[in-house]
């Protein structure tokens, strides 16, 4: 299975108005993507809650919302972001408490309508994440989370990934095209074209591959990382970052200079055995990469989408486009 690149889709929440748009976006993505009256339903109205929630408890904040593709069909996510100062996660997981302007049905009601309920909040502020999937689709939830974005909400994005699965083998893709804009987007698509037609290739080759297929282009960083249930292979040209993070410790992934499409040296690829049960984090350099898990505490234990969203809110740079991807290192999918 290959899933493309996609963006974040960003709706900000700061007046009562924008609820009722949240609510209208996420069901007609929801029936976009297959889901049927019930299920759309379902999604309204958790989008509905979050929407509310960070109102009540942050007066503003962000709704993000992303489909799932999945082997039939689709899930759609949602993530509540703010930066809070309180958070009373404890009333408003309780029934009948009102985030205003709702039932009061409350998040310990909404986790019910979800299949994948998470959050984390600290005097930073609050990420809430919510994934709804069809409910005659049993397939188990990918532990994965992608947060991207453009510069200034351009429709063209210089940034680039893709994730391919094959049984307990992942393989993952993450470009930075040159600059922003539309021929930063030539040239990361044009390497995602091709890495796309043979995911699991040797990293080596692919890379060879995509260099060819950029040529002409501005060119891009570059990174490649394929997990076979165990270990992890990576092969990086540019600034593409990366590393291996366990709940007590954390690698970097060694990069080499250069620019596939334009010259880099001949690279070399690497292994890191023994990673299943961690997380692997790569990102583009649109986010700061002083950024340390371990200053947030038990976030290394929450879903993948949340500490890519967590990433994204208190490291972007704001001056270029960002991806931040998270793949938690199962030993099988299904």
């Amino acid at each position: 299975m290959n899933i493309g690149s996609s963006l974040t889709q960003v709706l900000v929440i700061e007046d009562s108005s924008q609820i009722g748009h949240a609510r209208r976006t996420a069901q007609q993505l929801a029936e976009k993507n297959g889901f049927d009256s019930t299920d759309a339903g379902r999604v309204a109205l958790v989008a509905t809650e979050l929407a509310s929630n960070i109102l009540k408890h942050a007066s503003h904040g962000e709704l993000h919302l992303r489909v799932l593709p999945r082997t039939n069909g689709a899930g759609i996510e949602m993530l509540a972001v703010d930066r809070a100062q309180g958070f009373d996660l404890q009333a408003c997981l309780t029934d009948g408490f009102s985030t205003g302007g709702t039932q009061g049905i409350g998040l310990g009601a909404v986790s019910r309508q979800t299949e994948v309920f998470d959050v984390y909040a600290d005097s930073r502020g609050a990420v809430l994440l919510a994934r709804l999937y069809p409910r005659q689709d049993k397939a188990p939830d990918r532990r994965i989370g992608i947060s991207q974005h453009s510069l200034r909400n351009d429709p063209a994005c210089g940034d680039v990934w893709h994730l391919a699965f094959d049984g307990p083998r992942t393989s993952v893709l993450v470009i930075d095209g040159l600059g922003h804009g539309e021929e930063a987007e030539r040239a990361a698509r044009a390497g995602e074209k091709a890495f796309a037609l043979s995911p699991f290739a040797s990293p080596i080759l692919a890379l060879e591959d995509m260099h060819h297929a950029m040529t002409g282009t501005r060119g891009g960083a570059v990174a490649v990382a394929q997990f076979d249930g165990d270990a992890l292979k990576f092969v990086g040209i540019g600034n593409i970052g990366a590393c291996v993070i366990a709940a007590d410790k954390s690698r970097g992934l060694a990069s080499h200079p250069g620019i596939v499409g334009g010259q880099y040296r001949k690279a070399q690829a690497f292994d890191y055995a023994q990673v299943s049960g961690q997380l692997l984090i790569m990102y583009s350099d649109g986010l700061q990469s002083r950024w340390n898990l371990q200053d947030y505490p038990g976030l290394v234990h929450r879903h993948p989408a949340v500490i890519a969203a967590i990433l994204h809110r208190d490291f972007c740079r704001g001056r270029d486009d960002v991806t931040v991807l998270v793949i938690a290192l199962e030993a099988a999918h299904a």
